[in-house]
């Protein structure tokens, strides 16, 4: 950030925007809410973007120059959730607490992800009733849907170039 922005106020645009607007709103898309079966409440919506956010993380874990787009993807998120947090009546006393916990959601989703998608270990359909449905089944139809729709993201991830993503460009 240069002198002048730093004195005016005015932050530079983070790179990693447009990728965050487009998991966002792959996140918010009808189909996790009707045939996923997400909840469409707050911590629904939170759930499904978040779980996008870190199928798209894995991606970046295969990219050997993405640790500052990684940063910058997350400073994203925790710039967006905790403007969320306080449009909804959170106080400042609280939002840091929330987003500790928010942050620990992301984490434990990533790491479950990794170990079913990438390293095998454990179902990826355990690891969508804990994390994405909050070990509520949803049926195994919305079940099905889910995994389906985030196993094809992860896999179509794989051949999007680095540029592109970074662009927002996610696979369809």
């Amino acid at each position: 950030m240069g002198l002048w922005q730093r004195l005016a106020g005015r932050k530079a645009e983070n790179p990693a925007a447009a990728l965050y607007q487009a998991i966002v709103a792959r996140g918010r898309e009808a189909h996790w809410y009707e045939a996923g079966g997400v909840p469409d409440t707050v911590n629904g919506r939170f759930d499904a973007i978040a779980s996008v956010l870190a199928i798209v993380l894995l991606r970046l874990e295969a990219e050997p120059t993405a640790a500052e787009a990684t940063a910058r993807l997350i400073e994203c998120f925790v710039d967006d959730m905790d403007g969320q947090l306080r449009q909804i009546g959170i106080g400042d006393v609280v939002v840091g607490k929330r987003m500790g916990k928010m942050m620990g959601l992301l984490g434990g989703r990533l790491g479950a992800y990794r170990e079913a998608l990438i390293e095998g270990k454990g179902s990826f359909e355990d690891a969508l009733l804990r994390n994405l449905y909050r070990a509520e089944h949803p049926g195994e139809a919305a079940l099905a849907h889910g995994a389906g729709e985030l196993r094809r993201l992860h896999a179509a991830l794989a051949g999007v170039e680095f540029d592109a993503l970074m662009a927002g460009r996610l696979p369809a």
